[in-house]
């Protein structure tokens, strides 16, 4: 099947076409931060361009002492302000019906977390709005089932359809990658991303925090590109191991013009040879 491709700002997803990026800090932890990681990706991304992406609200962290963002009205401020001053797109996750409406209004893409893949509503609600949806794939779903999440945003008559893959529980706090899963979900005829970062967390591997196995990002991407995707996203900070949110699994900023140049070099030899 021919794969739909779709438009985020300037930025192009199409499995046949080269990859296309997204990317930032987990959560919103200052305007300042996410200045400087935007300006950061903007030079590092080059003339292919990427969405700058950020969270307003964790709502799904571990522990209710952990840090969630500033809010939803603050942080779509703050996000659509600094991804105007820069250029580029921008995205963020919406949790409930009633926040895609607004949020919309910020951003031009919303992503459907992972753990809400299945919700109706959100998703109704999500592509009432017009905007592109990425819509995260469950740890607990088959990419078979992935159809049913395609069929409820088309249902609105909303095509601006991503489909990304994050892994699939493993036993308790781990997670793998079927590397099968861009193969089906392109079937459906939508663009297909890799989350690199994502897909290395251990779910409370921490106790009351989320861990992860960063030094496998990069190896995984790789295996990823050279399967064929349309897009990478990941989180970034300039310290994981200071982040307020997932720095386990976050890679360091300075590293992220190798990774780029790295999964491009994989995604060009993939697509020359399909």
């Amino acid at each position: 099947m021919r794969s739909n491709v779709v438009k985020v700002g300037k930025v192009v997803f199409g499995n046949d076409l080269p990859v296309s990026f997204i990317g930032g800090p987990c959560v919103i932890e200052s305007e300042a931060l996410i200045r400087k990681v935007g300006r950061e990706l903007k030079k590092a991304a080059g003339k292919g361009g990427f969405v700058l992406k950020a969270s307003f609200d964790k709502a799904n962290r571990t522990s209710v002492k952990s840090y969630r963002g500033p809010g939803m009205e603050e942080g779509l401020r703050t996000l659509s302000m600094v991804a105007r001053e820069l250029g580029v797109p921008c995205v963020t996750d919406v949790h409930e019906p009633q926040q895609a409406a607004l949020a919309a209004k910020y951003v031009d893409m919303l992503q459907i977390p992972a753990f809400l893949c299945r919700q109706t509503d959100l998703l109704v609600a999500a592509g009432r709005t017009g905007k592109a949806v990425n819509v995260k794939k469950g740890q607990f779903l088959s990419p078979w089932d992935m159809r049913h999440a395609v069929e409820k945003i088309l249902s609105t008559g909303n095509r601006n359809i991503l489909l990304t893959e994050r892994g699939a529980t493993f036993g308790y706090g781990n997670l793998v990658v079927d590397m099968r899963s861009y193969e089906i979900m392109r079937s459906f005829g939508f663009p297909v991303v890799h989350d690199a970062t994502h897909c290395v967390q251990l779910p409370g591997g921490n106790g009351a925090t989320t861990g992860g196995q960063r030094q496998f990002v990069r190896p995984i991407a790789r295996a990823a590109a050279a399967v064929g995707v349309a897009g990478v996203f990941f989180e970034t900070h300039p310290d994981p191991d200071k982040a307020l949110s997932d720095g386990p699994n976050s890679l360091p900023l300075k590293t992220i013009g190798a990774f780029l140049k790295e999964v491009r070099r994989f995604d060009a030899l993939s697509k020359e040879l399909q």
